[in-house]
């Protein structure tokens, strides 16, 4: 049977500001990825510095440099946030697994949350290290 509404509606979320709100756990679980994917990349460079370390005084030089250089520091700085946010939000996860904090108000303190705790907690682990 043929839709009778869907003239009323837009097909696509073509233009987000006006049919689509994009949602704080909508973006939240989006970053949750991203950072996913990102300590991934800072596990490599890491791989590489240790197999630097284990082969010559040479490699080692070159990895370390990298990594020591206000880039690595850069990308090891979002590294620890990454991580920092990565474990909050799989926290968070592990309390929606059991069905406590699923209402709107409380998901989006949740979120928030997140997001603030990674933030403070980088820092603080930044000062301490």
């Amino acid at each position: 049977m043929a839709d009778v509404n869907r003239g009323n509606r837009p097909l696509s979320p073509f233009m987000i500001g006006k049919y689509y709100r994009p949602q704080l756990t909508s973006m939240t679980s989006i970053l949750t990825r991203i950072t996913g994917n990102g300590l991934l990349v800072a596990a490599i460079l890491i791989v590489w510095w240790l197999l630097a370390a284990a082969t010559s005084p040479e490699a080692f030089a070159t990895a370390d440099a990298v990594l020591t250089s206000w880039f690595g520091d850069l990308v090891l700085f979002l590294s620890l946030w990454a991580l920092w946010y990565h474990t909050l939000a799989g926290i968070r996860h592990l309390v929606w697994d059991y069905a406590v904090g699923l209402r709107l108000d409380i998901a989006e303190k949740l979120g928030w949350g997140v997001i603030g705790g990674s933030v403070v907690l980088t820092i603080l682990t930044a000062i301490i290290i």
